[in-house]
């Protein structure tokens, strides 16, 4: 059912006044991502699935495979939405399910009904992201000719992996995957390969975890909490302060940080670092970007991001389709202005909070209380806190051992060449620093219940 259609329809965001914003000056962030359900089912059963496991089995009346017209029409309106929106690049991303399950036919007439649609104004990069089961050379071949960039799901080794990421028969997925990612680390593939997604599993080892999926060279790692919220809390997060997750999470950013070489990103570690240094930061995790992504579902209807299926069913849906309705209406409806108006969107607790502009209440799907909606702090708050004051200090550190080499070097008269050199690294630093220094994290959580 419909955010419009609930009883509780006062739950925020649907109390937000997109009329009331526009009136004093805020102005939408078009959609520059845009998600397709090109088919509904999945060759695992994974037990942890937002998508199948969790509160929303709107899945079950979707259509398999999103059908040729809808792709037409879905291509139409990406052109239309960044014609309008003088966009000279937007991101497609195939999804599902697993993608993958449409058939290597079906997805390059998807890739090229878009790409056609849009030139030539607008570039449209691609992108897949898959179980990696069914990744053989075909579709590679495929993903290569037309630039696919490719992310495959791994939850570190195979015990870790195959705990939660099995067939329906209860066969454990690892060996195919690795199968899987081996072919797309050969040549020529592999600068096709974007990176892997790893759900945080506490009885899994952190740095074991981390160092497994090191193995395959992945230039991105992408940890990401289990989704729960206030009324389906996360496995083994208990109502109290205690930090299981941002414990795990500070034990794989140690291994990480202390690498001599870094040649793999940890989105969720370097967003954090960035926003830590006034910078801003992409992902959905952390901080208060805008967030810019549309997402059609295999049946042409627009939604919200599907992440948001964990909270309750219906929670990502609009009343919007692509064969009636352009994207710039969906950028008006309160579930998505609410995602696009920074910490106005808080809850007053974590308003209040000197880790906002960081931790910008994390994961929105996590927010989630029965009778208060989406305005409330983080299930992970506490998790957050911990990670992210662990990370400052890290951070701050560091700073000051630049800071001291530098004035080292000042004082010993070598502020040529040298102190030009020292400003410059400084520099990448130093605004981030400076703030950094200004920031001091409460060590009071703002989380209740």
């Amino acid at each position: 059912m419909a955010d419009a259609q609930r009883d509780d329809a006062l739950e925020w965001p649907q109390t937000l006044d997109v009329a009331s914003l526009l009136g004093r000056g805020w102005r939408p962030t078009p959609f520059r991502e845009f998600v397709l359900k090109v088919h509904s089912r999945c060759n695992l059963a994974c037990d942890y699935c937002y998508m199948y496991e969790m509160a929303d089995q709107g899945w079950r009346r979707q259509p398999r495979k999103m059908a040729r017209p809808t792709v037409d029409r879905v291509a139409e309106r990406i052109a239309e939405h960044a014609r309008a929106k003088l966009l000279d690049r937007v991101d497609v991303t195939l999804h599902g399910g697993e993608p993958l399950l449409a058939g290597e036919d079906h997805l390059r007439y998807t890739i090229e009904t878009v790409r056609a649609a849009c030139a030539p104004e607008a570039e449209v990069r691609f992108h897949v992201q898959t179980n990696g089961v069914l990744l053989d050379r075909r579709f590679l071949d495929l993903f290569l000719e037309h630039e696919v960039r490719v992310g495959v799901s791994l939850d570190g080794d195979e015990e870790g992996h195959d705990r939660h990421r099995r067939t329906s028969t209860g066969h454990g997925s690892f060996q195919s995957v690795q199968a899987g990612l081996e072919r797309l680390r050969d040549e020529p593939y592999r600068r096709l390969f974007s990176g892997l997604l790893c759900t945080v599993e506490l009885r899994n080892d952190p740095v074991r975890t981390y160092e497994a999926m090191l193995a395959f060279e992945p230039p991105t790692i992408d940890f990401l909490l289990p989704h729960g919220n206030w009324d389906a809390p996360p496995p083994g997060r208990p109502p109290d302060t205690s930090t299981p997750y941002g414990d795990w999470l500070v034990a794989a950013f140690d291994r990480w940080y202390r690498s001599r070489e870094k040649r793999t990103r940890v989105r969720l570690f370097d967003d954090i670092m960035m926003l830590l240094l006034g910078r801003p930061a992409g992902g959905e995790a952390v901080g208060l970007s805008p967030v810019a992504i549309a997402v059609v579902e295999t049946n042409g209807r627009i939604e919200q991001v599907d992440s948001l299926k964990s909270a309750y069913e219906g929670a990502s849906a609009t009343v919007l389709h692509v064969s009636r309705d352009p994207f710039e209406d969906a950028l008006l409806l309160p579930s998505i202005a609410a995602r696009q108006i920074r910490d106005s969107a808080l809850a007053e607790q974590c308003r209040a909070c000197r880790l906002r502009f960081v931790c910008g209440a994390g994961h929105y799907a996590h927010r989630y209380r029965s009778g208060t909606g989406f305005r409330n702090p983080s299930v992970y708050c506490h998790d957050l806190q911990r990670l992210i004051t662990h990370v400052h200090g890290v951070v701050s550190e560091e700073v000051a051992v630049i800071r001291a080499r530098r004035d080292r070097a000042t004082a010993g008269g070598s502020g040529g060449s040298g102190g030009s050199g020292g400003s410059g690294g400084d520099d990448q630093m130093g605004g981030g620093s400076k703030s950094a220094s200004r920031w001091r994290p409460s060590m009071k959580t703002t989380a209740s219940g």
